[in-house]
């Protein structure tokens, strides 16, 4: 397979039920718990969900990272959510520069898709149209969402990981 500039695909094997994974990744409070994120409003589709990057409570490490972020709003825009299999959003990725409107510019798609495998759950993160970003911040884009998702599927491993409160 040829590399993309397009598409970014990570995938992990979860160890924990479909149950819970999905609500890890749809329920708002969840989802901003180990994504770093402060959100208000339902992930529905047709819905808006607007909020602001404050450090994940998951990672110390990556919280440090997140702090130079912190603030900084943003919006989800939901497309689609097919309960215990997939939730998808548009955004704009690496939008972090408080001083530029970012709304005129296409966005790309991020799909959470889930699938009951022996020992918990894959899932696959897959986050698409790049190619469409403006060519003057299409590759630090890509870069940056790149090394993020890994990050990410990291951060959701270990929240699943802590105890429920």
């Amino acid at each position: 397979m040829s590399p993309t500039t397009d598409r970014i695909e990570k995938t992990v094997l979860l160890r924990a039920p479909v149950e819970r994974v999905w609500r890890a990744i749809s329920n708002p409070a969840e989802f901003g718990d180990w994504f770093g994120l402060e959100l208000a409003g339902e992930f529905a589709q047709g819905k808006v969900v607007t909020g602001r990057v404050r450090p994940t409570r998951v990672d110390a490490a990556v919280a440090e990272m997140q702090k130079k972020h912190a603030g900084l709003e943003l919006a989800l825009f939901i497309e689609r959510v097919e309960p215990m299999r997939l939730l998808s959003y548009r955004w704009h990725p690496f939008a972090v520069d408080a001083g530029v409107d970012y709304s005129n510019e296409p966005m790309t798609v991020v799909t959470f898709t889930l699938e009951p495998e022996k020992g918990g759950t894959r899932l696959r993160v897959v986050e698409s149209g790049f190619d469409s970003i403006p060519s003057e911040r299409r590759r630090t884009a890509f870069e940056a969402n790149e090394a993020g998702w890994a990050i990410q599927v990291q951060l959701v491993e270990k929240y699943l990981l802590l105890p429920q409160a």
